[in-house]
């Protein structure tokens, strides 16, 4: 049974969402998200962390919505129907499906998407970016349907229509790590931790601030900074055959500033900047109060060393 809701407004539609696995966060329970990961999914969800609000880039998405619509009708001559409210599936309690468009005549959907033409590689030869298939699989499971349609306006220079027909395997498959995630959520027990960014920057928000009431016994994570430590020599290691390699090319270049091989392009640029050198003006001006104009932020750094 397919539940259908109407919301208010988008502030509604927010809190409601946040209490499910929406289709933009199959592809975190996946592990498939440049942008979020498990773990910083489990924190938004859990209110540990603020929820993504929006940004220019999804209002600009928002605003040619409708044009991408309308452009996908008219190259397949498929009538779209827009649906104003959330689905959730009983035999999926813990997903909700908030789709674009509803393709007339046809158990299918649209999905519509806006992205810059940065992007123009991913959509080589056919594919397309895997946050995007996540997406559609989670609502082939939620609503039932058949099949669901993909409309891409890349940097307004293409324009690209791809179609998902349902495959029970891996809705099966992404159903049942969506299943596994939300535990977490229920039991408000953090997921295994990964060394992505989105993990990194949620640990930050999650612990911004350190305390000073004493030490934690670390005997358990013994072979974990062992490792820590061997990796960390093998990253100078590496870091410098690289540069070694960079230098050897730099050598041979001189004062050219590009140059190319069949597979590869460099290129060694002058680049010039100006900054202003604020302690040199406090110096030169010390009548001037200018502690109102400081910024004061705060982080907590990382170290690991060998006890001496």
């Amino acid at each position: 049974m397919i539940k259908k809701i109407k919301t208010k407004n988008r502030e509604e539609w927010l809190e409601l969402r946040s209490h499910y696995i929406g289709g933009s966060d199959a592809a975190a329970v996946a592990g498939l998200n440049p942008w979020s990961t498990p773990y910083s999914l489990w924190a938004e969800k859990t209110g540990r962390k603020e929820r993504f609000q929006g940004n220019l880039a999804t209002d600009v998405g928002t605003y040619l919505e409708e044009f991408v619509a309308q452009r996908f009708a008219s190259e397949t001559g498929k009538k779209v129907r827009r649906m104003n409210l959330s689905m959730i599936n009983d035999q999926y309690p813990f997903a909700i499906a908030n789709i674009d468009r509803a393709i007339v005549g046809e158990k299918a959907g649209l999905e519509i998407k806006t992205t810059d033409s940065l992007n123009l590689k991913k959509f080589a030869h056919g594919e397309y970016p895997a946050t995007y298939y996540c997406q559609m699989v989670h609502y082939l499971a939620v609503t039932g349907w058949d099949r669901w349609y993909l409309a891409v306006l890349v940097g307004n220079k293409e324009f690209h229509i791809y179609t998902l027909d349902r495959d029970q395997d891996e809705i099966d498959a992404l159903m049942e790590a969506e299943n596994n995630f939300w535990a977490y959520v229920e039991q408000d027990a953090a997921p295994p931790v990964d060394g992505y960014r989105p993990t990194t920057e949620a640990l930050s928000e999650l612990y911004p601030y350190s305390s000073n009431e004493g030490s934690v016994s670390l005997d358990a994570w013994q072979g974990d900074m062992e490792r820590y430590m061997t990796l960390s020599k093998e990253i100078k290691d590496l870091e410098r055959q690289r540069d070694e390699i960079s230098n050897s090319i730099k050598e041979y270049m001189q004062t050219s500033e590009f140059g190319s091989s069949d597979k590869y392009h460099v290129s060694w640029k002058t680049s010039e900047r100006t900054s202003f050198d604020s302690k040199r003006y406090i110096s030169d001006h010390p009548e001037l109060d200018l502690s109102k104009y400081y910024r004061h932020t705060s982080t907590r750094i990382f170290r690991l060393t060998e006890r001496k």
